[in-house]
């Protein structure tokens, strides 16, 4: 039996990158899969790649910074799909500047996505598991949210925010029957680290224990875990998957 059989799951950023990997292993575990993202042509196409393979996706246009977007979502696939499993809150965004030259807007953009995005969908979709008492969340931090990094105060802010708020959804939503937990990627090779300058991913190879850089489907497989029943008796945790960057 597959590992998602006859589950539903929104992945939030799920039109490429980490999300992409995520939604097409999803369906491969026999999941039904409702992508949220706001990059439409991507998300059609991939949701296309997905039922042509046999699987079942729809794809839905949010802004996750928006709670009537989210919320309207979340009703729209309850009404396709009958029904919300999983959440994978995924979708992110950088941009980078230290204290001194980073913009208000700057600040406030990153918040708006990576943070209160994540609290927009959580709300929106688990009151539909709170109403079966069923329920699957994984969020995405990242390794910077545990240790910092240089240049990115409102990228860390966020990914140290959601490590806080997984521990909170997890003792509020646990008697429920929904599990909430958080995995902290390393550095992965997606489009949002192109413009990180060659000499600065030799480093991160060199510092990481494995010698490379993660790829999507090693996250997606942290996923897959945390969204299966296997993973049943685990709650507010969070998984690094960094190949031993932080050792």
């Amino acid at each position: 039996m597959k590992r998602l059989e006859n589950k539903v799951a929104i992945v939030t950023g799920g039109a490429r990158g980490i999300g992409k990997a995520t939604a097409k292993l999803f369906s491969e575990q026999g999941a039904a899969i409702a992508i949220w993202d706001l990059l439409e042509s991507e998300g059609e196409k991939l949701t296309a790649e997905i039922n042509s393979n046999g699987g079942k996706a729809i794809f839905y246009k949010v802004d996750v910074t928006s709670y009537d977007s989210t919320e309207l979502a979340a009703k729209k696939v309850k009404e396709d799909f009958g029904t919300i499993d999983i959440l994978i809150n995924n979708a992110g965004i950088t941009s980078d500047a230290t204290l001194q030259k980073m913009t208000p807007e700057q600040w406030k953009k990153v918040i708006d996505v990576n943070l209160t995005g994540v609290f927009n969908c959580t709300k929106a979709v688990s009151q539909f598991m709170i109403e079966k008492l069923y329920g699957r969340i994984v969020n995405t931090s990242s390794v910077v949210g545990l240790y910092g990094n240089f240049g990115q105060t409102n990228y860390v802010a966020t990914k140290s925010g959601i490590i806080g708020m997984t521990k909170v959804w997890a003792r509020e939503l646990g008697r429920k029957g929904i599990t909430v937990n958080t995995v902290a990627p390393g550095f992965i090779a997606t489009e949002m680290i192109e413009s990180v300058p060659e000499k600065v991913i030799t480093m991160l190879k060199e510092k990481t224990p494995l010698g490379r850089l993660g790829n999507p489907i090693d996250i997606a497989n942290a996923y897959l875990f945390l969204s299966s029943d296997e993973a049943s008796f685990v709650n507010g945790i969070t998984l690094s998957v960094d190949g031993g960057l932080i050792l």
